[in-house]
């Protein structure tokens, strides 16, 4: 028995002690939320760290990286040296690397930092739930036997680990359940379970050519790549980058489940999402139409569009039994509904499961 094979009482009450989980320093929270003299920050760009500038009388946003603007929603950008150290700084950031921010926050001397999950449940707080936060409670609530049976599937302790570690940070992003992650983009898709040798590989979500370039400088045995990308801009991105490689078919159009025109935002880079709506119409097609001949490899990121274009590959789900690389991080059911329907396709596949920042951002599922 793994190490890590809890049981489903065990389970919910190591899941749930997340969401309970007590502040750890209510005198310092209160300290924050009244209207005291001792200067408040915030670190971190999104809807919470607007919510406090917005509600509280916040002295500055802490951001050592920003080059284009002096200030953000009325208030000053500053770096981290320019801050006392008895300052009181909330920690906002959540998507990548919230737990180096906190580290850093601290080396520097600023001993009166706060993660921004000490003020979602705390009965004085102000602050909104992040969206996934708000997401994963209801749909953790709604489907607990579900999100039971999930981590009952993944096929090693690994796995299980760190399925458990994201689902209790998705639920409240505390960065204590993450102090363990590293930001490693560049393994993303490429670990090691997965025994890539000789692969035709589509990679759905290209970007700028990132994640295939990587591909094919540590498995240079691969026999062809399919890369779609549905931007222009990115497309081009991905061509100058990948010029000296060999056997690159580049398909500047969407994935999705049946052939037409969709929308698509071309200007949120990495995160740009085909939808129902957006700044520029672009032509979607299925896997099963674009690429006739047998694939072995499927990469997926495409910021929630995902079952979308699975529901496009079922032929070569079925019949070719490629290695898939999937990308759930984009909404909670997602975690749910990818293995669901991959397994009524081929009940065969193994599930593994990778995470890839400190944040709630990058979590991979595999199927091999």
């Amino acid at each position: 028995m793994n190490k890590l094979e809890l049981s489903k009482e065990e389970f919910f009450s190591t899941v749930d002690s997340a969401i309970n989980l007590e502040s750890s320093d209510q005198t310092l929270i209160n300290l924050f939320l009244s209207n005291s003299k001792i200067a408040r920050y915030v670190v971190g760009k999104n809807k919470q760290s607007e919510e406090l500038i917005r509600l509280l009388n916040i002295d500055g946003l802490i951001d050592d990286y920003e080059t284009h603007s002096n200030s953000w929603y009325g208030v000053p950008i500053l770096k981290t040296t320019d801050v006392l150290p008895e300052s009181i700084v909330v920690n906002c950031s959540t998507s990548i690397s919230p737990v180096t921010v906190q580290n850093n926050l601290r080396k520097a001397g600023l001993k009166n930092v706060i993660p921004i999950s000490e003020l979602l449940n705390n009965p004085s707080g102000k602050v909104s739930l992040p969206w996934f936060v708000e997401q994963q409670r209801e749909d953790y609530h709604s489907f607990k036997n579900e999100w039971f049976n999930l981590y009952q599937s993944m096929s090693d302790e690994e796995s299980k680990k760190v399925f458990i570690d994201v689902l209790k940070y998705r639920l409240n992003p505390n960065p204590i359940y993450m102090h363990e992650y590293q930001v490693r983009l560049k393994d993303q898709y490429l670990e090691d379970f997965m025994m890539y040798q000789n692969e035709v590989f589509v990679d759905a979500g290209g970007f700028d050519g990132d994640t295939t370039e990587e591909f094919c400088s540590r498995y240079p045995d691969y026999k062809k790549v399919f890369l779609f990308e549905p931007s222009s801009r990115n497309m081009q991105s991905a061509k100058v980058r990948l010029a000296k490689l060999q056997n690159i078919e580049f398909l500047e159009v969407g994935l999705s489940d049946s052939v037409g025109r969709l929308y698509f935002n071309p200007d949120a880079g990495s995160a740009s999402a085909i939808s129902q709506v957006g700044s520029e119409s672009i032509d979607v097609t299925t896997l099963d139409d674009a690429v006739s001949e047998p694939v072995s490899f499927i990469k997926m990121d495409l910021e929630g569009w995902e079952m979308k274009a699975l529901a496009g590959c079922e032929r070569h789900i079925i019949e070719d039994k490629p290695k898939l690389a999937i990308s759930v991080y984009h909404g909670a059911s997602d975690f749910r509904d990818v293995p669901s329907y991959i397994l009524s396709l081929n009940p065969d596949y193994k599930i593994y499961f990778r995470h890839y920042t400190q944040g709630w951002s990058e979590s991979v599922m595999y199927f091999i």
